[in-house]
């Protein structure tokens, strides 16, 4: 089992992009498949309302483009956007372009709307948390910190994106408010902190999904270099 730290994660797609030629559009849409299935396969278990919510980062991105696979297998997922003041990046701005053109529903959510917002969250049987992803760095601020203490007293059942929301990878600790999972979906390798006894109380049961990089493919980092 390969295990990554925050830097390396981040290395690998960097190189994956520049070296393999892999469009980054295209690692994020097989982090979606593979998000895809981990949820269908939920849903066999005990169908129900899935309510993604989505930040502005790739995290989210990967959230969207899961929206658009959903919809393409005949499941509806209720999408909620928190931009929250940033800019989406380049491909999670793609992925939002691509359900808007198929008619498909995202509610931008902002602070004017929260209670709307935090009802929905409520009536969801299962929450995608994509939310943010492994560059966040310390304790979540608001108005996001409020989302993840919404989605914690949800009651609903939650999926996390690559980790939980507010959870340090590297540390397997949070700093402040966290999502506390019931499943995470990860991608590429295990991240160094799901290691950690005291990270499973956030992260739940971990499946590692790969995303389109060859196993044997000599710009995997090693342990010598973390």
């Amino acid at each position: 089992m390969r295990v990554l730290s925050r830097e390396q994660v981040r290395r690998l797609d960097q190189d994956a992009v520049q070296q393999l030629g892999l469009p980054s559009l295209l690692l994020m849409e097989n982090a979606a498949r593979g998000l895809c299935a981990a949820i269908l396969q939920l849903r066999q278990k005990a169908a129900g309302r899935i309510v993604i919510a989505a930040g502005a980062g790739n995290n989210g991105g990967d959230g969207l483009a899961a929206a658009r696979l959903l919809a393409a297998e005949g499941v509806l997922a209720e999408v909620l956007l928190f931009r929250c003041g940033r800019s989406l990046s380049a491909d999670a701005a793609a992925n939002l372009c691509f359900l808007q053109r198929a008619g498909l529903l995202v509610c931008e959510c902002d602070e004017q709307q929260s209670g709307a917002v935090f009802a929905g969250l409520g009536a969801a049987d299962l929450i995608v948390d994509a939310l943010l992803g492994t560059g966040v760095r310390g304790a979540p601020q608001e108005p996001v910190a409020g989302v993840i203490r919404q989605i914690n007293a949800s009651g609903a059942r939650v999926l996390s994106v690559d980790l939980p929301s507010g959870l340090d990878c590297d540390l397997g600790t949070a700093a402040g408010e966290c999502v506390r999972a019931d499943w995470t979906v990860t991608f590429a390798a295990m991240k160094r902190g799901f290691l950690l006894e005291e990270s499973r109380k956030w992260t739940g049961v971990v499946q590692v999904c790969q995303i389109g990089i060859p196993l044997g493919w000599a710009g995997w980092p090693t342990e010598e270099e973390s």
